[in-house]
């Protein structure tokens, strides 16, 4: 077992309120507004994964128009698709509580998966960004020069910082000897990750409105795909992002 791991029992049903009692027997049914929210926020789950579907499938199909990829861009495309939008997206959701195939897990188990995803999707995604910067024979000043170039840039540097500090998130607790708050790393992780993903989407944007897409596809359609990237991210970061909020708040009255 990893440091920082504690094992945790299944999550329980969450139509069922659970009252703490000696023995631990009694549940009361959850409240009506409860269970609409619970499905309310499933239901968004499912629309992201829907959404994810959507873009890799599309994104997928523009790279292999000619067939087999044999060029950088359509490798590019494809490495950092699956490495951003899936892997990587599919980490920040093993961690919501109302993630369809991660909900039942341990905590352990959530944590486990979060950074294998986490740890493929930057591997994939860092070899899709230097396969295009080794084929255009260009450097780190040369890609700035797009948007879409901007904030790879972005996302490839916040990327790399948060699975680092992935690590002393792992090891918050041991790193606590050295009086590093255990909370310091894992906002500092969480924030990394959120502006790492968000970056990403955004490059990902920008490359579905450049010209050679467009032709591809159609305006209408390449503005359907920016829409449907926006939404999912939106509804992706927001769970990661109140976690942030409240670990900050908790770490500010503890250090008042």
């Amino acid at each position: 077992m990893l440091p920082n791991e504690t094992d945790s029992p299944i999550d329980r049903d969450p139509e069922i309120v659970h009252y703490a009692t000696n023995n631990d027997k009694h549940t009361t049914p959850a409240s009506k507004d409860d269970y609409s929210l619970n499905i309310f926020q499933s239901s968004l789950n499912q629309l992201v994964h829907i959404l994810i579907g959507i873009i890799v499938g599309v994104s997928l199909l523009f790279a292999l128009r000619d067939g087999f990829p044999t060029d950088a861009t359509s490798q590019h495309v494809i490495l950092c698709v699956l490495g951003y939008q899936l892997l990587m997206g599919q980490a920040i959701l093993s961690l919501s509580p109302h993630n369809g195939w991660s909900s039942r897990l341990k905590l352990v188990h959530k944590r486990r998966a979060h950074w294998i995803l986490q740890v493929l999707g930057s591997s994939l995604t860092l070899a899709g960004c230097h396969i295009q910067v080794v084929d255009k024979g260009v450097y780190w000043n040369t890609m700035s020069h797009t948007l879409h170039g901007m904030f790879a840039q972005l996302s490839m540097v916040f990327s790399v910082v948060s699975l680092a500090n992935g690590l002393t998130s792992l090891y918050a607790n041991e790193l606590s000897k050295f009086r590093v708050p255990p909370s310091l790393s894992k906002l500092t992780h969480i924030c990394f990750g959120i502006v790492g993903f968000t970056t990403a989407s955004i490059a990902l944007c920008f490359g579905f409105d450049r010209i050679e897409f467009r032709n591809w596809a159609s305006d209408s359609f390449t503005t359907s795909m920016i829409i449907f990237v926006a939404t999912f991210t939106t509804i992706i970061i927001i769970n990661p992002f109140i976690t942030f909020y409240n670990k900050s708040r908790v770490l500010f009255k503890n250090n008042l």
